[in-house]
Formats: C-alpha cells, sequence, structure tokens
C-alpha cells in the first residue's frame, strides 16, 4: 500500500518539502485522520475540521516554531498537532498520561503558548512580537488563530487596542464560522455577518484599530491561502485576515449538527452518526437539574433572570432561553460582563441566576468583588462543571471555587451533595437572601432517578449529620459525599458521616458536636486543600484548641492534568479506594 502523504510528516519542515499541488490531498488525509480518531477516542471534532487548510497553510508560509502560532482556547489544534510531531500518538490525546486536549508547551516546542480559555491569543502574540523586537528580530513573524465568539471578549479588543498602536509583527486571523461552543451572539457577529455579505455599512472596525485588513477569503480554498499569507510575510506591522470557515467540515453531519458536533462523543467515521448508548433510567446531569429547575421556578416567579457567558448549552440555560427569552440571555464569551450585568440587574430587585463554568468565573473575580459583594447584591451564582472535569484537564479544573471564594465578605458559599439538593437550594436561594450566594456543583450526574421532589426551603449555613460514628468523624462538601459513603461502606468503619453543605457560614454547632464527639477528624473536598473546607475547619480547631487528629483530603498544591475524573481522584486521593485504604489503615 502506498504511504500516504501525511505519513511522511514528521515536522513542518516535511510539509514545506511538499509542492502546492500535493497539499489538497494532505488536507483529505488530514481530515480523514481526524475523524478517525477521534470517532474511537472522542474529543473536540468540529472545530479541528474547519481550519485544516488555515493549518497546513500557515506551517507551510511560515517557518515555525521559529515563527510564533497560537491558536486560541485551543479547541482547534488538533492537526497542529498531527502536523509537529504528535501524529503517531495522537490517539493518547485527552488520556491520562499522553497528549493534551489543549495546545500546551511543555509537550512541544510548536506550542508557543498554552491556551484553554478564550480571547488570550493577541495579547500573548502581541507580548511575543514586542519581545522580539526588543531582542532585534523584528524578521519573525506571530500569528494569533481567534474564533468570531472568541474575538468579541473584552480581553481580545484589549489586545487588538494596544497592538494598533505599535508596529509589531503581528498576524491576526480571524477564524469565523459563526460559532463557538453555541452560536456566537452580539453586535459583532451582526456586523462581520454583513462584511462577509458586502453589505456592512459601517467603517471596517479593524482598519479603525490601525489594522491593515485583508478578506474576508475562503478558509477552505487552499491556494488563495497560501498567495495570502505569502502576501501578508511582505506587509509590516499589525495585520488582520479575515478568513471564512464551516465547523465540521468534510463529514456531513459535523457540518450540519454543529453543537452537538463540537464533541460528539463516540460516532461513525463514515457516516457521522453517534453511537447509541444502551437506553437505560439514568440519574440526571447537574446541569439539567439547574436547567429545568429554573425554568419551573421562573414559571412562578416573575423576578427570575437566566444569564450565561457561552454556555447556553453546557449550562442548560438554553431551556431557560426557549421558554423565556425574554428574561434569559447568552451574553457572549463576557464573563466580567455577565457578573457586572447580574449586579445591575440585582439593584432593580430581579432574582438573577448567574451560571459560569467555575474555571471560567475565574475571568471575573475583581467583579464578583466590586460589584456583588462589596455592594451586598444576591446575585445568585451556579458554578457548573466544579471540582474535577476529567479530560479538559488543568485549563478547565474547577477546584479553586471554594478557596477563591471564601475570602470575600458577604458571600454565601454551598456546595450541594445531590442533586435534590442542587435543586432545593435554588428554591431557596429565589426566595431571597440577604447576601449574594455561589451554588457549586459537578458535571456528570448525579445519583438519584427520582429528584423532582416537592420543593423544601434549605436553612442557610446549617449542615447535618448523615451518621454517627466511634473514633472517626468524615466532614464532606459537596457531592463527593458519594465517594466518602462508599468508602465507609467497603472499609466496615463505623464512622461518623456529616454534610457540612454550606463552607460560608459554616455550622460552627455541627463543628463544636464533632469536636467534643470525635478523636479523629477527616474533612473531604473536590477542590483545594489550601483555602478551602479543611483550611476553615483546621482554623476554627486550632481556636477550639481541638486536641485530636485533623487530616485533610482534597485536590494538592498542583495543577491535575488530563485524565478521567475517577483517575483524577485517585491522583488527588479522594477516590473511594484512597478513602477505603485510609479507613482500613484506622480500623
Amino acid at each position: 500500500m502506498p504511504e500516504s502523504i501525511l505519513d511522511t510528516i514528521k515536522t513542518p519542515s516535511d510539509l514545506r518539502l511538499l509542492t502546492q499541488e500535493q497539499l489538497p490531498q494532505l488536507a483529505v488525509e488530514l481530515r480523514r485522520f481526524i475523524i478517525d480518531i477521534i470517532a474511537t477516542k472522542e474529543g473536540h471534532l468540529g472545530a479541528s475540521l474547519g481550519v485544516v487548510e488555515i493549518t497546513i497553510a500557515l506551517h507551510y508560509i511560515f517557518n515555525t516554531p521559529e515563527d510564533n502560532l497560537i491558536w486560541d482556547v485551543g479547541h482547534q489544534a488538533y492537526g497542529h498537532k498531527i502536523l509537529t510531531g504528535r501524529k503517531d500518538i495522537f490517539h493518547t490525546n485527552r488520556q491520562k498520561g499522553g497528549i493534551s486536549g489543549f495546545p500546551n508547551r511543555m509537550e512541544s516546542v510548536y506550542d508557543t503558548f498554552g491556551t484553554g480559555h478564550s480571547s488570550t491569543s493577541i495579547s500573548a502574540a502581541l507580548g511575543m512580537a514586542m519581545a522580539a523586537t526588543l531582542k532585534d528580530q523584528k524578521d519573525r513573524h506571530h500569528i494569533a488563530v481567534i474564533g468570531d465568539a472568541s474575538i468579541a471578549s473584552g480581553m481580545a479588543f484589549e489586545g487588538l487596542n494596544h497592538a494598533g498602536v505599535t508596529d509589531a509583527n503581528l498576524l491576526v486571523i480571524l477564524n469565523d464560522n459563526a460559532i463557538g461552543i453555541d452560536p456566537s451572539v452580539g453586535a459583532l457577529k451582526k456586523y462581520l455577518t454583513n462584511v462577509k455579505k458586502g453589505t456592512a455599512r459601517e467603517d471596517n472596525i479593524f482598519e479603525a484599530l490601525n489594522f491593515k485588513y485583508f478578506g474576508p477569503v475562503d478558509g477552505h480554498d487552499l491556494p488563495k491561502l497560501l498567495e495570502t499569507l505569502e502576501a501578508l510575510k511582505k506587509v509590516k506591522g499589525p495585520k488582520f485576515l479575515h478568513v471564512i470557515t464551516t465547523k465540521g467540515k468534510g463529514l456531513a453531519l459535523a457540518e450540519k449538527e454543529q453543537i452537538t458536533y463540537h464533541a460528539p462523543g463516540k460516532f461513525d467515521a463514515i457516516t457521522g452518526i453517534r453511537v447509541k448508548k444502551e437506553e437505560i433510567a439514568e440519574p440526571p446531569k447537574y446541569q439539567d437539574v439547574f436547567g429545568h429547575t429554573i425554568v419551573e421556578l421562573a414559571t412562578l416567579n416573575k423576578k427570575i433572570i437566566g444569564i450565561t457567558p457561552a454556555m447556553p448549552t453546557g449550562s442548560s440555560l438554553k431551556y431557560m432561553i426557549a421558554a423565556f427569552p425574554d428574561r434569559a440571555f447568552d451574553v457572549g464569551i463576557a464573563e466580567q460582563h455577565a457578573v457586572t450585568l447580574s449586579a445591575g440587574m440585582a439593584t432593580e430587585g430581579m432574582v438573577v441566576f448567574c451560571n459560569i463554568y467555575s474555571t471560567f468565573l475565574q475571568r471575573a473575580y475583581d467583579q464578583i468583588i466590586h460589584d456583588v459583594a462589596l455592594q451586598n447584591l444576591p446575585v445568585i451564582f451556579c458554578l457548573d462543571r466544579a471540582g474535577l472535569v476529567g479530560q479538559d484537564g488543568g485549563t478547565h479544573q474547577g477546584v479553586f471555587d471554594l478557596a477563591y471564594l471564601n475570602c470575600i465578605p458577604n458571600l454565601i458559599i454551598y456546595a450541594p451533595s445531590d442533586e435534590i439538593a442542587l435543586r432545593n437550594i435554588l428554591y431557596t436561594a429565589q426566595l431571597g437572601l440577604e447576601h449574594p450566594i455561589a451554588i457549586r456543583y459537578p458535571r456528570g450526574r448525579g445519583i438519584h432517578i427520582d429528584w423532582q421532589l416537592p420543593f423544601k426551603k434549605i436553612e442557610i449555613g446549617k449542615g447535618h449529620c448523615i451518621q454517627e460514628g466511634d473514633n472517626v468523624a468524615i466532614i464532606s462538601i459537596g457531592s463527593i459525599l458519594k465517594n466518602v459513603l462508599a468508602a465507609v461502606e467497603q472499609s466496615k468503619n463505623e464512622c461518623g458521616i456529616y454534610d457540612i453543605g454550606f463552607l460560608k457560614p459554616i455550622d460552627t454547632d455541627l463543628l463544636d458536636e464533632v469536636f467534643k464527639t470525635y478523636k479523629h477528624i477527616i474533612t473531604i473536598e473536590d477542590g483545594s486543600k489550601i483555602g478551602g473546607l479543611g483550611s476553615v475547619v483546621g482554623d476554627y480547631a486550632f481556636a477550639k484548641a481541638y486536641k485530636g487528629k485533623l487530616t485533610v483530603l482534597g485536590v494538592p498544591d498542583a495543577f491535575i492534568e488530563h485524565a478521567t475524573v475517577d483517575e483524577q481522584y485517585e491522583e488527588a486521593g479522594i477516590s473511594v479506594n484512597a478513602i477505603t485504604r485510609l479507613l482500613k489503615n484506622l480500623a
């Protein structure tokens, strides 16, 4: 069997030995390779299929890695990884010990900047370009590839604003496919749509920012891309290339169902049809508990508002957007705006549920403090994907929220132990609270089939005893309780088990009872051990002169990289097996 062109590419240097006439066949092979691997190994599909031609053209025209190439977010970087020496290990993508699903500086010299969160590429590339100028390396090129959803973010415009007053050898490529994970939103999307149609009445916004603008160009026309990029190499200063692509290009179902095929799970590599799982009764996903419950509550409470920054599907706010489009908003990739928008609505008496992934709320830390907590506005933060999140790895772990929120005055912090508790705290919050509240819950499914029970009001700041024990007590917060219950059953240890629920205000009456009763206390959380539950209980134990032993279990002071959630639990020492081993050693 003749060797494919792709098999001859070990590095971009090999790619540059090809003739331009060979590149379209390479694009076919690269696209097929991505499809074949992701069909069985899973991962982000649509974004990488959409930039196959751009990826080939960039590595063909520019001298990577001497020229810096940065992929914003990184969902679209699979082709880049395959062409830069990782083809033979691409099947390990997002697996423990394998390659990351995102660009990672520790993985390859071709990954010039680590990404995972959006809208960082322009600032990073500008920084590299300015540094190169200072080092008298003005001929090096610095390229940022950014999507139309990401470029609408404030940070991207901060980078554009600064770049426009420099002479940096910077090329920003707008990969315009009208969709991020969900469809792009906002006035900039409408402007870009008009540019593509040739109906824009306004002056070119990028030229107004002092960029030399080129395009729009068909992002799947390799000869045109090559011609355009070669010409751009000779243009000095900041440049902007507008490229039009189709997310999911080359797989019909991925082109048609772009939201689903962003990360479709397993599918047939030829037809694209997703592998159907056996239909059995399963507990709901936590995100769907939020999504369906907020619709139920919003039907009764006309003041309820739902806000999410670009994650209506992932957060399941899509259900409220469908049911109450005038009261539920996708504001785009704009976490800071989402938080302060929520604060503004709260000043007018609205009951605002601001749903943001835990890892993305990090991007709006000042707004939480300055715009919400300082003014004691009762915004309800719903932190989806809290805890360890699995294959997305270090860039997306939701393990810092308990720690970074715990130090903020006026803020209630609650982690439901199951989906029924999540449902009840959502109900309780909309009844009216004196302070803002952060409710954090994990990705994945709960533990109850029958979860839509009548609402019950939760008393703020009160934990509860699940079972009493002899000498050892476990204090748990959040859904990690399921691991505790399983471990106690397996170990046959007669432990006391306590679900603290609220990190803030913490139930000191319950802690006093635990300190008085048990000689050894174990705290467990699926968040950072520094600053979370263990730290709070430890501080209180010290203040109360507790004489027993305190063991803190949680995520260590390290970034937990990609693996399954269960593998990450084991690495952090909070898996069922790890807790069981600890309890057996205490017996």
